[in-house]
């Protein structure tokens, strides 16, 4: 239920900023207190009294969480992926839920590309074979040259777009799949060729059910064998096992991953010692101004949320 003639919180989940103090300043602004929780725990405590609710990667939002909001004006979600919100339980709660798209699109396209051409090169391989006191050996005879190579793009969104524009920039031939989205910039094709006739695959969709596991045991084993996947999506895109097995067993070539479906990455993870990889914790959105541009916008549409205004943005499914 929405209580708007009364007040509540600024309700921030668990983080990892250097500082919240753009929050703070819009709940000094409005009058209003501002509770960071700690943990998932701390951060269900105080539902009830939340006003607006600014979600994390490192939090969730279920049907329960929500059914435990009073007078919630929205849920504003740092960033664009919202697979930790349960969209539809929001829907039923009368709740808006907001996202943070392209603060990070320029940064994380291009830590795609550099994954995606370092791993095309096999710049892994070389470094491991000279840690290991080896040398060359068949490194770099199973890959095609630069304007040779087939770059398969796999979700056409802001990301997915500049991927696609830099690596045809560059001189690979490019082709693309978006199960929505119209584009032009580079030819289309549909799903199973770009996951069987690519040398690099480079994912750029949201986790839904539709797209969980999208790249499974099955997919893997019709992939080229040259092929390298990147993802700096959403983990659960990918079954981890089945790719961990695929690197060691050298049905693919390799893999640069920047998310995973649990994060941090545990110790015993099969991963952690797969070859050919490139791992980044979950970073590829980041720069100089990324973060900055990140907060500001999360606190912007809090401000709109408390003071009734439109909201953009807004996932409805």
């Amino acid at each position: 239920m929405n209580m708007a003639d009364e007040t509540g919180i600024i309700l921030v989940a668990p983080h990892r900023f250097p500082n919240v103090n753009r929050e703070r300043a819009l709940a000094a602004r409005f009058g209003r207190e501002i509770v960071v929780a700690e943990d998932q725990a701390s951060f269900r405590s105080r539902m009830p009294d939340a006003e607006v609710v600014m979600v994390t990667p490192y939090a969730k939002m279920s049907a329960e969480e929500f059914g435990m909001l009073q007078r919630c004006k929205a849920v504003v979600r740092y960033g664009v992926g919202y697979d930790n919100i349960d969209v539809a339980a929001a829907n039923e709660a009368g709740v808006p839920v907001t996202i943070v798209p392209d603060t990070a699109s320029e940064e994380v396209a291009s830590h795609a590309l550099a994954m995606g051409l370092s791993l095309a090169r096999r710049i892994p391989h070389g470094q491991e074979a000279i840690r290991a006191g080896e040398w060359a050996g068949v490194i770099g005879l199973d890959t095609p040259k630069l304007s040779n190579l087939q770059v398969g793009v796999v979700g056409m969104g802001r990301i997915g777009k500049l991927v696609a524009k830099w690596w045809s920039a560059i001189g690979a031939k490019v082709h693309a799949f978006d199960p929505i989205s119209t584009f032009s910039d580079v030819p289309a094709a549909n799903l199973k060729q770009v996951l069987e006739e690519s040398d690099v695959v480079s994912l750029h969709l949201p986790l839904t059910a539709d797209t969980r596991h999208l790249i499974s045991a099955d997919v893997l084993g019709r992939m080229r064998r040259n092929a390298v996947i990147i993802n700096v999506s959403r983990g659960g895109l990918i079954d981890e096992e089945a790719l961990a097995a695929a690197l060691r067993a050298g049905t693919i070539a390799g893999a640069g991953l920047d998310t995973f479906a649990q994060e941090p990455l545990a110790g015993g993870h099969p991963l952690r010692d797969a070859p050919n990889t490139i791992f980044t914790p979950h970073v590829a959105w980041r720069s100089t101004t990324s973060l900055d541009a990140l907060q500001e916008q999360a606190v912007e549409r809090a401000r709109r949320a408390l003071q009734g205004e439109a909201l953009p943005d807004l996932v409805t499914g």
